[in-house]
C-alpha cells in the first residue's frame, strides 16, 4: 500500500458521528476563560495536563474521564457555551468534515452555574447555527445523558431535546461509566424518546463487556453503538450486530488512550470491518486526545492497514447511518461519492507521473 501524507487525508470529505462537545474545546479558549473568571486550577496551574492526554499519561478510563471533571469548571456563562459550540464545529469544518453529529452533556454544562437544561440546549443550538452560517459544514446535535447520573435528570433532558427536534437536535445518547452502571434503567426514557422522534445511540462495549452491546441493541433498541469494540469478545453477539446492521462509532485513539486496547497497531477496527460490522471512524474527544479526524483516517490506513477504498466505504457508511431523513442521507452520500471520484482520479493521475507529482 502506498504511503499517503496527512495532507491527503485532510483532503478527503469526512463524516463524524461520535464527537463530544466537552472533549472538543480549544486550550486557548480554556485559558482565556480561566483568566477571565479566576478559575483556581489544581497543581501548579498548568492547564494542559489537566484537560489533555499526553504520551506519559496512564492509559486508564479513570484518567481519561478525569479530564471532563476539570472541564466542568469552565461552563460559566451563556456566551461561553455558545462560543465553545461554535468553535467545536468550526474546527471540524477546518478538518474538512462535511457532516457532523456533535453530542453534548447538559449535566456537565448546567452544573457550575446551575443553568436550566432548556437554556443550555438553546445556547448550544445558537452556537451550532452561528457555525453553520460561516462554515461549509452541516451539523446536528445529540443530547447525552450519563449512566451514573440521575434518571430524573436524564428524563428531563430527553423531554427538552424532543421539544427542540425542529431546531437541530436529532438524537439521545447514553454515556458514562458502563463498567459499574447498567443501561437497563434508562430503557423507558429511550423508548419514549424514540416514540417522540429522536434517534438513539448507546456507549457500550468500551469499558464494559460484549453483553453491554447486547443490552444496548436488544433492550434499548439502539440505532448505533458508541465504540463497541469489545463486541468481538462474543462471536454470537458479533453475528447479531452484523445481521441487524447496527452501526458502530469507533474511536481508535480514544480506545488506546483510555486503556480499552493495548496497542494502536492492533486495534480491532479492521477485524470488525472484515467481519461485516457496520463500522465508522470517529475522534470521540479531539481536544482532550489532541487529534483530528484526518489524523484518525491516516492512523487506520497507514498503521492499522485499511485500504483507501475501505476508508471511503466507511465514510459513506457513516453518512448512511446519520440521523437524517432519508433524502438528506442520500444527498450526503451522493455528494461524497462525487468528491471521492474526483480525488481518486487525481491520485491515479499523480501515480502515472511518478513521485513528487501529487496534486494534494
Amino acid at each position: 500500500m502506498p504511503y499517503r501524507p496527512v495532507d491527503f487525508y485532510h483532503s478527503l470529505p469526512k463524516v463524524e458521528l461520535h464527537r463530544h462537545l466537552e472533549g472538543s474545546l480549544r486550550l486557548s479558549t480554556l485559558l482565556e476563560i480561566a483568566n477571565l473568571f479566576s478559575i483556581d486550577l489544581p497543581g501548579n496551574g498548568d492547564l494542559a495536563p489537566l484537560v489533555q492526554i499526553f504520551h506519559s499519561d496512564t492509559r486508564t478510563a479513570d484518567n481519561f474521564l478525569s479530564k471532563f471533571e476539570v472541564l466542568r469548571n469552565f461552563y460559566r456563562s451563556p456566551e461561553i457555551i455558545s462560543r465553545i459550540s461554535e468553535e467545536a464545529i468550526a474546527d471540524a469544518a477546518a478538518d474538512n468534515v462535511r457532516y457532523l453529529e456533535l453530542r453534548f452533556t447538559p449535566a456537565a454544562l448546567c452544573k457550575t452555574a446551575d443553568f436550566s437544561i432548556g437554556d443550555v440546549l438553546d445556547w448550544v443550538i445558537h452556537g451550532m447555527q452561528t457555525a453553520q452560517a460561516h462554515h461549509r459544514i452541516s451539523t446536528r446535535l445529540l443530547v447525552s445523558v450519563n449512566r451514573h447520573e440521575s434518571l430524573e435528570f436524564a428524563q428531563r433532558a430527553a423531554r427538552e431535546a424532543v421539544d427542540r427536534i425542529d431546531s437541530g437536535i436529532v438524537g439521545l445518547d447514553l454515556a458514562g461509566d458502563e463498567s459499574q452502571f447498567p443501561a437497563a434503567p434508562f430503557e423507558p426514557i429511550f423508548r419514549d424518546a424514540r416514540q417522540s422522534g429522536l434517534r438513539t445511540t448507546i456507549h457500550a462495549g468500551e469499558w464494559g463487556p460484549a453483553e453491554n452491546v447486547a443490552q444496548a441493541i436488544e433492550l434499548l433498541e439502539a440505532d448505533r453503538i458508541g465504540h463497541g469494540v469489545r463486541v468481538l469478545e462474543n462471536p454470537n453477539m458479533t453475528a447479531v450486530a452484523r445481521d441487524m446492521g447496527t452501526t458502530f462509532e469507533v474511536c481508535p485513539t480514544s480506545n488506546y488512550q483510555s486503556g480499552v486496547v493495548a496497542n494502536l497497531d492492533q486495534h480491532p477496527i479492521k477485524k470488525m470491518i472484515d467481519l461485516g460490522l457496520e463500522t465508522t471512524i470517529n475522534t470521540d474527544d479531539p481536544g482532550i486526545s489532541q487529534i483530528s479526524l484526518s489524523g484518525e483516517y491516516s492512523l487506520v490506513c497507514e498503521r492499522i492497514g485499511l485500504s483507501l477504498a475501505t476508508l471511503q466505504e466507511r465514510i459513506s457508511a457513516a453518512a448512511q447511518a446519520a440521523f437524517l431523513p432519508l433524502k438528506e442521507r442520500e444527498n450526503l452520500v451522493a455528494s461524497l461519492e462525487v468528491e471521492f471520484a474526483r480525488l481518486n482520479n487525481n491520485e491515479s493521475q499523480s501515480s502515472l507521473h511518478g513521485p513528487g507529482s501529487s496534486t494534494f
